[in-house]
């Protein structure tokens, strides 16, 4: 499964605002609002700051990867944000975080989840590729660097 196929220009967000972790993680969960069922966000939002209170997912890079699994959903979800201003994340390197991008998988499809999470550090471990994202000033653009990059490195 390509991450580019789970994003589009409804659960990207280029140059958002955020003051902190849980706006941006608010923010991000928001746009799934239609790709799941009326009512099922707050699970969502649940599952994801859970995670979170365990282990900060800021992986250091400017990146953070904030994810969850919920019961109700068959496959994997996603949301890619890039902050104006970097915000603190708790992250592992200790610097503020640029770059988020939110999974949420189905808990019956743990290892699909695994793959995917694999598939994010490996694109993101590539300067070029942060760099590329970094410069997008659109959804648009910011999806097409992840279908070129993924093309590329993966050809599929």
């Amino acid at each position: 499964m390509n991450l580019y196929s789970l994003l589009d220009n409804s659960t990207i967000l280029a140059n958002v605002d955020a003051s902190d972790k849980e706006e941006l993680l608010n923010k991000m969960i928001d746009t799934l609002n239609g790709k799941i069922e009326e009512g099922w966000l707050d699970e969502v939002r649940q599952s994801v700051f859970e995670r979170e209170r365990i282990m900060s997912t800021g992986v250091g890079k400017s990146l953070a990867i904030p994810h969850g699994k919920v019961a109700f959903i068959e496959e994997n979800l996603a949301s890619f944000a890039i902050l104006n201003e970097p915000i603190e994340f708790d992250s592992i390197d200790e610097k503020p975080v640029k770059m988020a991008f939110l999974l949420v998988g189905p808990e019956k499809k743990n290892s699909v989840h695994i793959k995917l999470l694999s598939r994010i550090s490996r694109l993101m471990n590539s300067v070029s590729f942060r760099e590329s994202l970094l410069a997008c000033t659109t959804a648009e653009e910011i999806h097409n660097v992840f279908e070129q990059e993924e093309l590329k490195y993966f050809g599929n």
